[in-house]
C-alpha cells in the first residue's frame, strides 16, 4: 500500500533541520516565504542559507513558488513529516519507520517500531485532499478564521485527537493507548484486531451490539458524543471485544444538536447489524431517558482538546482579526460621513439660492418687465453655466430640478401680476432684441440623456480607471521582480566565475 519515504532523514544536517523550522515559522503569516525572512530566522553562523534551501527543494522537502508580487518558498508534507519524526526519534519514541496499513480521507496509518523494538502505530493527519475539503462544514478547526493552510489544520487535528484518546483512556474507556504526539502526528497502540466493516460473522451478535450501546451512552454520562460511531471506527479483537477509534467529531452533550448526533449514532450501529448479521433490538437507548451525566469530560478537555497555550494563540489571532474588522468599519463610516457631509453642504447652498429668489419675487417691492426678464436672464445664463460644467462631470440632474422649479415660480408670479396690474401684461412691454419671447425653456432642451444612464456612466469610467491602476502596480512589480531575479543570477555567474579563476 506504499511506504514513507525516511531515506533522507537520516542525512540531513542540523543546519537543514534549522532551515526547515524557519521556513514553518515564516509560514504562520507568510503563505510563501522569502527566502531574505528564511535567513533571517535561520541565522545559520556561517551563513549559506541560499545553498541550504535549494538542496531542501531538490529533494522536495521545500517546494518554491512564485506570484506575480513575490516569491519564496513553502513547506511541503514531505518537510513536516521530517520535522515531526525527528523530534519524535530525538524523544527515543520511534526507531524505524514500516509499511502502510490503513487509508483514509483525513489521515494514513503506518506501523512503526519503538526503541524497544515494539511495534507501534503511526497516524499522520492530511487534512485537505480532494476527496475531504468541506472542513468548514464538517469540523470546527477553523473557528472564526476563513483561510488557513491544510498544514496547520492537521497539526490542530492531530492535537485534539491525541487530546481525547488520553483523556478516554485515563478513565478506562476502550481506545488505545496513546504514546505521544508532535505537529500532526500521533503515536498510539498497534492493535491486534480487525475493523467490524471486515467482519462478516459473529458467535453472538446481541452481547456485542449490547456492549455498543452501552459504550455510547458511557460516553454520554460523561458528556461527549462521539458523532461517527459507526463500523469503519470499531475495532473488534478474536475475544469480539470492542475499541474505538477515530474521534474526529465528537463534541458535547450540551450542544444545540446532541440528541441528532446520539440518535444517529444509534441509528448506526442498529442498521449495521439488521444488514450483517440479521440481529435487531427494540431496546434502544433515549437520549432524554437514559443520559444521566456523571462528570463533564468535555469541560475538562475544554470540547477541543487543545492545550491553553494554543488556546492563547487562537484566542489573539481572533481578536487581531475583530481588530481589523472594526477599523475597517469605521473607516467606511467616516468615508459615507464625508459624503453625505458633502452632498447636504451642496443641498443647503442651492436651497438658499433658491429662496433668495422666491424672496425677491414674493416681496412687496413691485417688479417691472424689465427687472423680470433682468431675473430670467441670470437664469438664463446660470442654466447654461451648469449645463456646461455638469456636461464635463456627468451630473446634471439635480441642478436643472432645482432651475425648472424656480422657472415655474416665476410664470406664476407674472400671472399674479397681470391679473392684478392689468397695464403690466406681455403685449404692453416691448422685450430687448437680444432676449427671445420663449427663452426661459431654452434650459429644458439642453441633453435627452437619463439620469441613470448618466451615473451608469460615470461609475464605467472609474471601474476602469481603477482596473488600468491596478493592472499597472502589477505590472511594475513583475519587473521589479524580474530584474531582482537578474541581477541576483548575474552575481551567482561573477562568483562562479571569480572562483574558476581562483582555482586556475
Amino acid at each position: 500500500m506504499g511506504k514513507l519515504d525516511v531515506s533522507m532523514l537520516r542525512y540531513l544536517s542540523p543546519e537543514d533541520m534549522r532551515v526547515l523550522t524557519a521556513v514553518e515559522m515564516g509560514m504562520k503569516n507568510h503563505e510563501i516565504v522569502p527566502v531574505s525572512l528564511i535567513a533571517s530566522i535561520a541565522n545559520l553562523k556561517h551563513g549559506g542559507t541560499h545553498k541550504v534551501v535549494r538542496e531542501l527543494s531538490k529533494h522536495r522537502l521545500l517546494a518554491f513558488e512564485k506570484s506575480k508580487m513575490n516569491a519564496g518558498y513553502r513547506l511541503t508534507n514531505k518537510g513536516y513529516d521530517y520535522l515531526a519524526l525527528k523530534v519524535l526519534s530525538h524523544r527515543d519514541v520511534l526507531h524505524s519507520v514500516g509499511n502502510q496499513i490503513g487509508v483514509g480521507k483525513e489521515s494514513d496509518i503506518y506501523i512503526v517500531a519503538g526503541e524497544g523494538g515494539e511495534q507501534l502505530a503511526l497516524k499522520i493527519h492530511r487534512l485537505g485532499r480532494t476527496s475531504f475539503r468541506q472542513l468548514k462544514n464538517k469540523r470546527d478547526l477553523h473557528l472564526k478564521r476563513n483561510t488557513v493552510s491544510w498544514i496547520y489544520l492537521s497539526r490542530l487535528a492531530a492535537t485534539k485527537e491525541y487530546a481525547y484518546m488520553k483523556a478516554l483512556y485515563e478513565r478506562g474507556f476502550p481506545v488505545p493507548k496513546p504514546i505521544d504526539s508532535n505537529r500532526h502526528l500521533v503515536v498510539m497502540e498497534l492493535l491486534q484486531a480487525y475493523p467490524l466493516q471486515q467482519i462478516h460473522e459473529l458467535s453472538d451478535p446481541a452481547a456485542v451490539f449490547t456492549e455498543l450501546m452501552h459504550m455510547i451512552l458511557k460516553l454520554a454520562n460523561h458528556g461527549l458524543i462521539h458523532g461517527d460511531f459507526n463500523e469503519f471506527n470499531l475495532m473488534l479483537d478474536e475475544n469480539d471485544h470492542v475499541t474505538m477509534i477515530d474521534f474526529p467529531q465528537m463534541m458535547s452533550t450540551s450542544h444545540k444538536n446532541a440528541k441528532f448526533y446520539f440518535d444517529r449514532d444509534v441509528a448506526c450501529v442498529r442498521d449495521f447489524f439488521f444488514r450483517r448479521f440479521g440481529f435487531e433490538s427494540e431496546d434502544l437507548p433515549q437520549f432524554e431517558r437514559d443520559v444521566h451525566k456523571e462528570c463533564s469530560m468535555d469541560k475538562e478537555i475544554s470540547a477541543s482538546g487543545f492545550t491553553k497555550k494554543e488556546k492563547e494563540e487562537m484566542e489573539d489571532l481572533e481578536r487581531e482579526f475583530q481588530r481589523q474588522v472594526e477599523g475597517e468599519e469605521e473607516n467606511e463610516r467616516e468615508e459615507e460621513k464625508s459624503e453625505s457631509g458633502e452632498e447636504k453642504d451642496n443641498e443647503k447652498e442651492e436651497e438658499k439660492s433658491g429662496r433668495h429668489l422666491e424672496e425677491e419675487g414674493k416681496s412687496g417691492k413691485k417688479l417691472d418687465s424689465g427687472q423680470k426678464f433682468a431675473i430670467d436672464e441670470k437664469i438664463v445664463e446660470n442654466v447654461d453655466i451648469h449645463s456646461e460644467t455638469e456636461k464635463e462631470d456627468g451630473i446634471v440632474a439635480k441642478v436643472d430640478y432645482i432651475n425648472t422649479e424656480v422657472l415655474e415660480e416665476l410664470e406664476d408670479l407674472s400671472i399674479a401680476n397681470s391679473q392684478f396690474r392689468p397695464f403690466r401684461n406681455e403685449e404692453s412691454v416691448k422685450l430687448p432684441s437680444h432676449v427671445t419671447k420663449y427663452a426661459p425653456s431654452a434650459s429644458m432642451s439642453r441633453t435627452s440623456v437619463s439620469e441613470e444612464q448618466i451615473k451608469l456612466r460615470v461609475k464605467k469610467n472609474i471601474s476602469v480607471q481603477k482596473k488600468m491602476a491596478l493592472h499597472r502596480r502589477l505590472m511594475k512589480g513583475e519587473a521589479s521582480i524580474v530584474t531582482k531575479q537578474r541581477r541576483e543570477l548575474r552575481a551567482e555567474v561573477k562568483c562562479e566565475i571569480d572562483a574558476c579563476y581562483a582555482w586556475v
